[in-house]
């Protein structure tokens, strides 16, 4: 099976957008397929429909990430804090490498292009796998049984 970091740059490079190429990605893990996931993220691109605001792939890595760090618990919200917390975390990662979250800011202004936007969602992949190596046993979390 194609690591889903390489996985999430080639679907950018077919065509999907930067949030498209991550949710896709990891739909299994996430329980939905493929169509689902590319429709649910379809709007982010460009940074929110094209708005250049928080970055395509940094929305959709963090939609990843909620997903494995909430306890489900509708009633309860027992995990809401520290998912707020890893959500910061991975955003404090790629602000490291790129100074920002925000698409306009990433881009220096200008409108997002491939070359530009693939090594973002690149970085926002190994975001993602670093946060789930280190907080889940990844043998776990790709045979999640409670999806």
């Amino acid at each position: 099976m194609k690591n889903r970091i390489e996985n999430s740059v080639e679907l950018y490079e077919k065509g999907y957008n930067c949030s498209q190429a991550i949710l896709c990605s990891y739909n299994e893990l996430l329980g939905i397929d493929e169509v689902t996931a590319f429709r649910l993220s379809e709007g982010f691109g460009g940074g929110m429909g094209m708005m250049q605001g928080t970055c395509g792939a940094v929305t959709a890595m963090f939609a990843v990430l909620s997903y494995f760090n909430s306890d489900g618990l509708l009633e309860k919200g027992k995990s809401k804090l520290d998912n707020y917390k890893e959500i910061r975390r991975s955003a404090d990662l790629f602000i490291k490498e790129y100074g920002s979250i925000n698409c306009k800011e990433i881009l220096q202004g200008n409108t997002p292009k491939a070359l530009q936007c693939g090594e973002k969602v690149r970085d926002a992949a190994k975001i993602i796998e670093q946060l789930l190596e280190s907080n889940f046993n990844i043998e776990t979390v790709e045979n999640r049984e409670n999806y």
